[in-house]
């Protein structure tokens, strides 16, 4: 039994350090030369190629699938304390990995029967195989490199119907103290969460810091309307991990409506993630949810405004 025991833990230890260098070597290999976004190397082909490469070196079942969990699990702590990636994308990228994992494994089981068993020296024939995967995921990149290298612009948009006028809105969205609202449920799985904001001049070419609990967003204003309308470029960025990611323009819009104001906010980004299908949903999902979250403690604070000026 207890022999049984290290067989087990030494076929899951082999398995897991080998899913593990795959899939670490895909992801600085899918990077080389150093580009802005990753793909279906990176996403698909790597996992599969991780997952084969399990299947290789371990037989049986759950010896392989607690492999792969360690594989997956060990390569995305390391990205993420490592500052390669933020703990949102990990996430978010999980399923796909896990999907190719999968699919690499059933591959490598059945190649494994059908060819690898048939040798007598089997162990050169993992060698082989495992030697020869660099090269299979630098052809992959060479192929996708270009199409990584152009960026996706998208451009998310929300607005909030605020019971103020616009000269008393617009004075609260140069600077902000301090940001209290519900938090959306990304920001719980690392999505950045705005803390305050600081304009240290107004008019065209001041520049606005906002600040996150985990780096900082530099901004240049570039239209100057008050009380009506705020365009700011984004001027540098300083987020862990966010290399794919990049900020383009920040608008701010107020348009009168009764008595009320409807404040918009409009931020431009560019991506280079593949699939698009994929990706594109979650980028979108994550900017509209700070819009919601700065605009929610816009209308909590100025109706907490609009009551006390009303109170006797």
């Amino acid at each position: 039994m207890r022999e049984d025991r290290i067989h087990l833990l030494k076929g899951i230890s082999v398995g897991a350090l080998v899913g593990t260098v795959v899939g670490l070597g895909g992801f600085f290999l899918s990077n080389y030369p150093k580009i802005q976004g990753m793909g279906s190397v990176m996403f698909l082909v790597t996992p599969i190629l991780a997952g084969f490469a399990i299947a290789l070196v371990t037989r049986k079942p759950n010896t392989m699938r607690a492999a792969m969990f360690l594989a997956v699990l060990a390569s995305l702590l390391f990205l993420v304390a490592a500052g390669f990636e933020g703990t949102l994308c990990a996430v978010l990228a999980f399923p796909f990995l896990a999907a190719g994992l999968a699919i690499g494994a059933l591959l490598g089981g059945v190649f494994r029967k059908s060819v690898v068993e048939r040798f007598r020296n089997q162990g050169a024939t993992i060698a082989l195989f495992l030697g020869i995967t660099p090269a299979i995921i630098l052809a992959g990149h060479q192929a996708e490199y270009r199409s990584l290298n152009r960026p996706r612009e998208e451009v998310v948009t929300n607005s909030v119907l605020i019971s103020a006028t616009p000269d008393h809105v617009w004075g609260h969205i140069q600077s902000i103290d301090s940001i209290d609202a519900p938090k959306p449920w990304l920001m719980y799985i690392g999505l950045p969460v705005p803390l305050r904001c600081t304009l240290q001049k107004t008019g065209v070419g001041a520049k606005r810091i906002c600040y996150f609990n985990n780096g900082s967003i530099e901004e240049i204003i570039t239209e100057w309307s008050p009380p009506s309308r705020m365009r700011l470029s984004i001027d540098r960025t300083n987020m862990p991990g966010r290399h794919w990611l990049g900020f383009e323009d920040a608008v701010y819009e107020l348009k009168p409506e009764g008595t009320s104001t409807r404040l918009t906010r409009t931020t431009t980004i560019i991506s280079h993630l593949q699939p698009v299908w994929y990706w594109r949903y979650f980028e979108c999902l994550g900017v509209s949810s700070e819009h919601e979250y700065i605009l929610n403690d816009l209308k909590r604070r100025l109706s907490n405004d609009g009551a006390r000026i009303r109170r006797p």
